[in-house]
């Protein structure tokens, strides 16, 4: 009875097991060239939320700044004595979101220092214009519609009175 001959460690070709590991490469490079091409054809896609959106009835909202929306929709509604607008939170040197300080009644950037007071108007730091407003509506419900697909700036260095009647809505003849 014929044994199997087993091949001795040294009469075994070093170059199969480095075209192997050449082969293996090749493939993994290929495979993942092929996976980069197939994911182009399905696009990173970023959903928005709505620029238009309710916020409540004007009987939601105490006088002074509300924060309740700085985190979703990245805006603060100022509610004054006579009206009620919405300020977009971004400061207008950088794109910063500001912080509303109510101890010193005003907003401030952490990025570079630029202060609003609660109307949204610059008046310290590197900011060139005050701070963009929301145009505000009332619907049919009586509650507020918010559109931050149009805002109302104010030219640089300019007298900014907001006194578009689309940047505010008049608290004495609103229901709710």
């Amino acid at each position: 009875m014929a044994l199997p001959t087993q091949t001795a460690p040294q009469d075994r070709d070093p170059f199969v097991t480095r075209r192997q590991i050449t082969w293996a490469a090749i493939c993994a490079f290929l495979g993942t060239a092929v996976l980069m091409f197939v994911r182009f054809f399905f696009p990173r896609a970023l959903f928005e939320p709505s620029p238009r959106f309710r916020i409540g009835p004007v009987s939601d909202f105490a006088p002074g700044v509300d924060e309740r929306f700085r985190q979703s929709h990245r805006v603060w509604v100022v509610r004054e004595p006579d009206r009620l607008f919405v300020i977009l939170a971004k400061c207008t040197h950088l794109g910063c979101t500001p912080n509303w300080i109510e101890s010193e009644n005003k907003f401030k950037c952490p990025c570079h220092g630029s202060g609003y007071d609660m109307e949204g108007r610059n008046f310290e730091g590197p900011a060139p214009r005050p701070m963009d407003r929301a145009s505000v509506e009332l619907d049919a419900e009586g509650q507020i519609v918010v559109d931050l697909s149009r805002l109302h700036s104010c030219p640089p260095a300019g007298n900014c009175t907001f006194d578009n009647p689309e940047s505010y809505v008049n608290v004495s003849g609103a229901r709710g």
